[in-house]
């Protein structure tokens, strides 16, 4: 019997992903809903055969489930979100399905985990090979512009004119060199995969920094960092200690 782990943060979609395998003969162990949960269950529980994997949940990208858990369990990841990196993702897992899930394409990916089963030929695979893939797949173009609407017009918004990211009160923001913050359409999960990774980096849930607006780089408590961009000063933006090491090197 396949032990089947659903990680996904709406509850319909992960309902309806459980009845969908169950008509296909797989019953569905254990459901997760974010990404903290998912850290803790890990840490806790033997790892099943086989991961649904959404890619955005509720609080962060899943990818960080990798930073903190050792992973072998195969999987398919599930995400509406239709990024260039499909096709290398594609390569390297089970299989990369786009919601709403299909149900021959569900079908066809729980036959190839079989498949592969059968010829013990798992493919298993480190979060340093997902985030390669994610921020480094073959032909990937990353946001160049921001078409922002302010009143009746339309403003656009290079990103070399962009010092951060941030969210307030469930809405995302882009704060520019000319101390202006302008309204986002999406979230700052969305504009992870959008963002050229040499030049910006989500250095907590609320904050998405360019590297040519740091100013400065302050020790903070807790083996934290603070970061001060050129002209935001709204709020203090601190590296988050799980995120310090690899802010370290993005830096260099």
């Amino acid at each position: 019997m396949i032990q089947v782990l659903i990680i996904e943060d709406e509850k319909p979609a992960a309902r309806r992903l459980s009845r969908m395998l169950d008509d296909l003969g797989v019953q569905v162990n254990q459901m997760l809903y974010s990404v903290e949960e998912s850290i803790v269950w890990f840490q806790e529980n033997q790892h099943p055969d086989l991961i649904f994997l959404d890619i955005q949940l509720s609080d962060g990208l899943s990818f960080e489930i990798f930073e903190h858990v050792n992973i072998s369990s195969s999987i398919i990841f599930t995400t509406a979100y239709d990024e260039y990196a499909l096709k290398a993702f594609k390569l390297n897992s089970i299989d990369y399905l786009l919601k709403p899930i299909d149900e021959d394409e569900l079908k066809a990916a729980v036959n190839k985990y079989r498949s592969q089963q059968t010829k013990q030929n798992n493919v298993q695979f480190s979060f340093d090979d997902i985030r390669k893939l994610l921020v480094n797949p073959i032909d990937r173009k990353f946001k160049k512009r921001f078409t922002i609407k302010v009143g009746q017009h339309l403003k656009i918004i290079s990103v070399d004119e962009i010092e951060c990211f941030f969210s307030e009160n469930k809405a995302t923001y882009i704060h520019t060199t000319n101390n202006r913050n302008y309204l986002l359409d999406g979230a700052l999960e969305q504009l992870q995969l959008e963002l050229d990774p040499e030049k910006f980096f989500r250095v907590n849930r609320t904050y998405i920094v360019s590297i040519n607006a740091i100013k400065d780089i302050v020790a903070y408590t807790n083996s934290r960092l603070k970061v001060v961009l050129n002209t935001y000063n709204e709020s203090e933006i601190i590296v988050s200690r799980e995120r310090v090491k690899q802010f370290k090197e993005f830096i260099q």
